[in-house]
């Protein structure tokens, strides 16, 4: 792979590594709706994206007839399509530094204090004045907490509610830091100094095939 496809491919997933590290390491619990997690994915996998699929089944002839232009065309399509998987998916909120024994007795909490009905039910939780219903998913390897849209009948008003309310709680709760952190900050950092040897070693070459690629 020639260096400018391989920074491409590297850096976007090397910051979400790094951000993804920070708020492992952070000293409160941080809560992520669904729609900002799976842009920041979508953003992490772009380049992997452009070098792979994208760039493999580029049309010639939007190409010769766009030229250089064709490629934010590109890219245009490609983020509409992460901006309609988010819009699409159900309703979901991630706990990031935070165990399901620590989260649960603070949801219900929280719960209890915007719907007088909430009930729990295993795993799973209804809040019918809010019009939401949801169940816990554990990711242990990550620590963190899912907490995900059981059917498509939901409030999207009430998820918006429970999310500030459930994000205000959290933030007065002091958790140690993730040791974990260090290690997606590290892999993170890793890809970082890969790309930018590689990019060091032979910069002639990165430009040419920069060059090309706009260029096809």
């Amino acid at each position: 792979m020639d260096p400018f496809r391989f920074c491409l491919a590297l850096l976007p997933l090397g910051v979400y590594l790094v951000v993804l590290g920070g708020l492992q390491l952070s000293r409160r619990p941080i809560l992520v709706s669904g729609g900002r997690d799976l842009a920041a994915l979508g953003l992490a996998l772009s380049g992997i994206a452009i070098i792979g699929p994208i760039e493999l089944f580029l049309p010639r002839a939007a190409a010769n007839t766009f030229g250089v232009y064709v490629w934010p065309l590109v890219m245009a399509c490609y983020f509409l399509l992460v901006i309609l998987a988010v819009l699409t998916a159900r309703p979901r909120l991630t706990a990031y530094n935070v165990s399901l024994d620590e989260l649960r007795p603070l949801l219900g909490e929280v719960a209890l204090g915007l719907d007088a009905d909430a009930r729990w039910a295993g795993a799973s939780l209804s809040l019918p004045r809010l019009g939401v219903e949801l169940h816990i998913e554990e990711f242990s390897p990550m620590h963190n907490v899912a907490l995900v849209a059981a059917n498509d009948r939901q409030r999207y008003d009430g998820w918006h509610r429970l999310e500030r309310a459930l994000r205000a709680r959290l933030a007065q709760v002091p958790v140690a830091r993730d040791p974990r952190g260090v290690l997606l900050l590290a892999l993170g950092l890793l890809l970082f100094s890969a790309a930018y040897a590689r990019v060091a070693f032979d910069p002639v070459a990165t430009q040419q095939a920069f060059v090309e690629m706009v260029h096809p």
